[in-house]
């Protein structure tokens, strides 16, 4: 057997998110689909993480082990003839037996990009989130170091119990108590102004449920005046979902990297 790592990117905004889900298309199915045509083998990759419904990626990471013995090189050009011109396998590499895309990652940046002109072009429409609102930018900008540090972050996950503990089990994320840990270390969170687009990049140890899309929700209200950044601070110790802001849309959010 070896075990394939791969190079994904796809936009997100058909499929209803990365993990197989019946009756619904997703990036993890379309990709098991595609490894099942090739090499005959019923194989589930596995994803660095699970991108929701409508989220982007510029570098998902996927492994699985195959029987197959197809180069290396072969299977990418194969798995893009075969794959929705939305996905794209960018490489395909042979891993050590014991990679494996979730568990062995250390570290994921997400960009976030907010649309600020007053007409959002319709080619980009699915991919950023139009708000030509007034925001003081510069309030966003210096409230961003926040989060940094190794914090709970229970405020910013989505209040969804089912799949937390769901996904608590799988990532085995647990305290002493047996509860979920949503304690997670942010190493950067910027936000910076490109052209027409202000953008949140954000790199930490690995990401709640609806996390990065929940910090963008509150750090807007920041630019809004609502909150300042002694508010971001009482919210992160509040730990609770409802002190902080809404959920941003998925259309602007982007998986960009992932380190091992």
């Amino acid at each position: 057997m070896r075990n394939l790592k791969l190079i994904l990117s796809y936009d997100g905004s058909d499929f209803a998110g990365w993990q197989v889900q019946p009756g619904r298309t997703t990036v993890q199915g379309a990709l098991a689909s595609a490894i099942g045509r090739l090499s005959g083998e019923n194989v589930l990759p596995q994803g660095s993480g699970r991108t929701d419904a409508g989220v982007h990626a510029l570098a998902q990471v996927a492994s699985f082990a195959t029987a197959s013995t197809i180069p290396e090189e072969n299977w990418m050009r194969a798995l893009n003839d075969v794959l929705p011109a939305s996905i794209r396998v960018l490489e395909v590499v042979e891993a050590a037996p014991d990679f494996h895309a979730r568990k062995s990652a250390r570290a994921k940046t997400y960009r976030y990009r907010i649309h600020r002109a007053a007409v959002c072009p319709p080619f980009l429409a699915r991919y950023v989130w139009h708000y030509p609102y007034p925001l003081e930018e510069s309030l966003m900008m210096a409230a961003a170091d926040v989060v940094v540090g190794e914090q709970d972050f229970t405020s910013f996950a989505a209040v969804d119990p089912e799949r937390v503990e769901r996904m608590a089990a799988e990532e085995n994320v647990r305290n002493a108590y047996g509860r979920t840990n949503n304690v997670r270390t942010v190493f950067s969170s910027s936000w910076i102004r490109d052209g027409e687009e202000l953008i949140y990049t954000i790199r930490g140890s690995g990401f709640l449920h609806h996390m990065v899309r929940n910090l963008v929700g509150t750090f807007l209200l920041v630019g809004k005046g609502t909150l300042s950044r002694e508010d971001l601070k009482r919210i992160l110790d509040a730990r609770e979902r409802s002190a902080a802001g809404a959920t941003a849309p998925a259309s602007g959010l982007y998986l960009v990297a992932v380190e091992y």
